[in-house]
């Protein structure tokens, strides 16, 4: 057990460093943005221990409770960064636009009057509710795909802890942008939401509604600003077709 509580120590430590880090560079990007966090290692590792995933089942109870304030306490730690860097964050729970599985329309669109007053609406993956009984993990993933079909964004970006994609694992070479190609990886059976295999799949399907979609390094958190600003940066683009919104979702 104190083993346990060191490894958490450390990755809360990591966790708000980088938040602090990724905060400062946000200060830079002079249009609307919206957050999504997922569970990271502070998340995943109750839902493994509990073996709760995405499909809505009559998981533990206790295990829905730690899940879900592990969660908690991880976008506290966000929200406490982005204040002491003088940002605006404003935390929204999936709850308040999610019912049984699916996202609500008109609770999504007034996410993105949220983000045009200055404040940066900041979601996450969560343990949910679903109804009779049952509770599912909707993962940051899935959020954005969800965020990006209703609100059309300028642009989606993932912050990785890796550079990008790599089109070999040995020698990190690193696929700059892929336009129809679906690449094909091996599955992480450690991540309950599906790790890097979801976050591929859910870059094409927003890439395939006209979005481009960034993969960037967010240990780097400059090149989160290069990519909003269309400046040459090191990462993967998942390229889709330019439109006119004026709004950036961000995905860590």
């Amino acid at each position: 057990m104190l083993f346990t509580h060191f490894v958490f120590v450390q990755i809360k430590t990591k966790i708000i460093f980088y938040t602090h880090s990724i905060a400062k560079y946000l200060k830079k990007i002079d249009e609307p943005i919206i957050i999504v966090h997922g569970g990271g290692s502070f998340g995943h590792y109750w839902s493994v221990k509990y073996d709760m995933h995405t499909k809505p089942m009559k998981y533990n109870t206790h295990g829905v409770s730690v899940v879900k304030n592990s969660m908690i306490e991880l976008n506290k730690i966000i929200l406490d960064a982005f204040l002491k860097n003088k940002l605006n964050p404003y935390c929204l729970p999936p709850t308040d636009f999610m019912s049984r599985g699916n996202p609500i329309t008109h609770k999504v669109k007034e996410i993105e009057k949220i983000a045009s007053t200055g404040l940066i609406p900041i979601t996450f993956g969560d343990a949910l509710w679903y109804g009779n009984k049952k509770t599912y993990i909707l993962s940051g993933d899935k959020i954005m795909t969800y965020l990006s079909k209703i609100l059309r964004p300028r642009l989606s970006i993932f912050a990785l802890n890796e550079d990008g994609l790599y089109s070999d694992l040995k020698s990190k070479k690193l696929i700059h942008e892929l336009k129809r190609e679906n690449p094909i990886i091996s599955k992480n059976n450690m991540d309950v939401t599906g790790g890097m295999t979801r976050k591929i799949e859910e870059a094409i399907k927003i890439s395939k509604m006209g979005i481009d979609v960034f993969f960037v390094n967010g240990n780097k958190p400059e090149r989160i600003v290069k990519a909003v600003k269309n400046r040459k940066f090191e990462g993967t683009v998942f390229r889709g077709k330019r439109n006119g919104w004026r709004i950036s979702c961000f995905s860590r």
